[in-house]
């Protein structure tokens, strides 16, 4: 629990400091004020000013802060040509853009050292190209016996039993031979999560549902293949935007069911799932924490480019308001808009996270 504590307050507070740093960098590149850059949220515990910014150390250590002079939309602006709010709008669009590119740039570059090091993926072609190779549960059904035996996404089958007859697992075969010839009857599967060997007690469903089979698990063989440096970052670039245009797909197909038939499609996670899928993630092992980490810092970038108040995105869409109207949103305006946006994302976190924490019960 203990680790899982520590690795979650690091990714998190990793995707947020990388996010600011793409503001702040940007910002000073252009010559705008950055009056702050802190490391953490306050309460500060000391901060050391160096120019015209204060560098500061906070106490909570998730993420970071940049505070650019003239960011806020204020009634009375200050005639100075460093404000955030007196710069070209291009200007500004790449300074509230740079946090969610900065998120990208953080998952392609994870996903390149991973493509360096040794990737787990699916065994495609030649079997000597990968090590460790394994047969691994990459889909649990809900209500299966696979469920109930708390089998999860992950896991290694390497071995069957009933009674004195063993069989390991090389194949996905292996599993699906053995399981029908004991549907009924209780069987163990020895499996591998992470550094761990957990054996569990299940019985094979006699009439599954249709699509599922006698356990509710779909597996696939696994394997780890290692790539050469220049490879490495083309592959783990590539894999980069594949994800990015999954998960945007994803969130539209979500948002176009929630919107269109009231109908929640697939799960959603706030603090408390993604505290427990980095429990999951832990336990698996460290390759696994970093595809975490780099799927994680791309939902994060997409969020932020949704086009709500208080998003980066939202006051992106504010600047191509501007753009079309050629004047800028009333500050008052847009702060009522971007303070509506907030408290609205605010309780949507709310109720996701009730969601999460009725489902530990």
């Amino acid at each position: 629990m203990i680790l899982t504590i520590i690795v979650f307050i690091l990714i998190l507070g990793l995707l947020i400091f990388v996010h600011e740093l793409g503001h702040f960098i940007t910002a000073k590149k252009f010559g705008v004020k950055v009056e702050e850059f802190g490391f953490g949220f306050p309460p500060r515990i000391f901060g050391i000013k160096k120019g015209e910014t204060t560098y500061s150390l906070n106490l909570l250590p998730i993420g970071g802060f940049v505070k650019i002079f003239g960011e806020q939309n204020v009634e009375k602006r200050v005639k100075s040509k460093r404000a955030f709010y007196n710069q070209p709008i291009w200007k500004r669009a790449i300074i509230l853009s740079m946090g969610v590119i900065m998120n990208f740039l953080l998952a392609a570059i994870i996903l390149s050292v991973i493509h360096g090091i040794g990737v787990p993926s699916v065994v495609e072609g030649d079997e000597s190209l990968y090590q460790n190779l394994q047969i691994q549960v990459i889909e649990v059904a809900k209500d299966s016996p696979a469920k109930n035996a708390e089998i999860k996404v992950g896991d290694a089958i390497y071995a069957l039993s009933f009674g004195n007859n063993r069989v390991e697992v090389k194949e996905s075969e292996d599993v699906q031979k053995f399981v029908a010839m004991y549907v009924g009857e209780e069987i163990v599967l020895e499996i591998k999560r992470g550094k761990n060997v957990l054996e569990k007690n299940i019985v094979p469903r006699v009439s599954p549902p249709e699509n599922e089979g006698a356990l509710g698990i779909a597996m696939t063989k696994i394997g780890t293949r290692s790539y050469p440096w220049y490879q490495a970052i083309v592959k783990g670039f590539a894999a980069a935007g594949r994800l990015f245009v999954t998960i945007c797909v994803l969130f539209f197909l979500l948002l176009k069911a929630l919107i269109f038939k009231g109908d929640m499609i697939g799960e959603i996670a706030g603090p408390v799932g993604i505290f427990n899928w980095t429990a999951h993630m832990v336990d698996l092992g460290w390759v696994y924490v970093l595809q975490f980490t780099a799927i994680f810092s791309i939902n994060l970038a997409i969020l932020n480019f949704i086009p709500i108040p208080a998003l980066d995105g939202g006051r992106l869409l504010f600047l191509l308001i501007e753009k079309i109207k050629n004047k800028p949103i009333k500050p008052k305006t847009e702060n009522i808009a971007n303070s509506i946006g907030f408290a609205i994302l605010i309780l949507l976190m709310l109720v996701i996270t009730f969601r999460d924490i009725i489902k530990l019960f």
